[in-house]
């Protein structure tokens, strides 16, 4: 049985007062949900105060992105060595906003994620098309080559229990534009199938799933009934404690 996620991707938004008032605000409701691994991703400059706020809850703490060297001359990055002694437990890696304005390209996705492993955080690896490539019918194999890049080199037996990977069409992000539920199925349904022909059988049936495109609390629950769906990537709707909370406690 695998276990749902629901991770809230902050982006760019709160300033520090701002990110605490809205943990503060939801984690009595979150804290309150067992059967669901609750994850939120605010900015860097956050992460230590909402650690705090975290610690002793059930709630989760996680990055929305890490350079894939562990220290070093880099000005401006951040190293999953310093977000695991930070307390975050996840990365967010290879979004599609970072691919689309800061150059992340399959090859540094797959860096990135090698560097999360190297240091017990789980990654939540983005793939998804673009509104140009969906309409020239591309889909599959776009997904093909971020997945089979995107994780190449690595064994079935070290991504096993905790590969999580997050499907976001493009064009449905921030646009208000969905997928229809059958899209999202069978998208779902053939990135498990890719993992299974790259790797397993058992990874394949292990590999959480997510799904984000403009998840609301009227529609999540639909999209969770997926079979081959384990649970969102929520961006604007987290950044409300009431919309997020509402979205974790869909299948009450």
């Amino acid at each position: 049985m695998r276990l749902p996620i629901i991770a809230g991707n902050w982006k760019m938004n709160t300033v520090l007062s701002e990110a605490t008032a809205l943990v503060a605000e939801m984690l009595e409701g979150l804290n309150a949900i067992n059967n669901v691994e609750k994850v939120v991703c605010p900015p860097f400059i956050s992460l230590g105060a909402i650690r705090d706020l975290l610690t002793g809850t059930s709630v989760r703490l996680g990055a929305q992105n890490l350079y894939y060297e562990e220290k070093g001359a880099f000005t401006g990055e951040i190293s999953p060595l310093m977000l695991s002694s930070i307390g975050c437990g996840y990365a967010i890696i290879g979004h599609s906003e970072r691919r689309q304005f800061f150059g992340d390209t399959d090859e540094s996705v797959n860096a990135k994620i090698r560097a999360a492993l190297d240091h017990q955080l789980i990654p939540v690896f983005c793939v998804g098309e673009t509104e140009t490539q969906r309409e020239a019918g591309e889909t599959f194999s776009v997904l093909d080559k971020q997945v089979s890049k995107g994780l190449e080199g690595f064994s079935p037996e070290t991504l096993s229990g905790i590969l999580v990977i997050a499907y976001e069409p493009v064009w449905a992000i921030g646009t208000g534009k969905t997928a229809t539920i059958d899209q999202v199925q069978e998208v779902h349904a053939f990135l498990r199938s890719l993992v299974e022909k790259r790797f397993d059988n058992l990874l394949a049936k292990t590999v959480r799933s997510l799904y984000g495109g403009s998840v609301k609390p009227d529609n999540v629950a639909e999209i969770m009934n997926m079979p081959d769906v384990d649970g969102a990537l929520v961006g604007g709707a987290s950044l409300s404690a009431k919309i997020f909370n509402s979205i974790i406690h869909f299948h009450h």
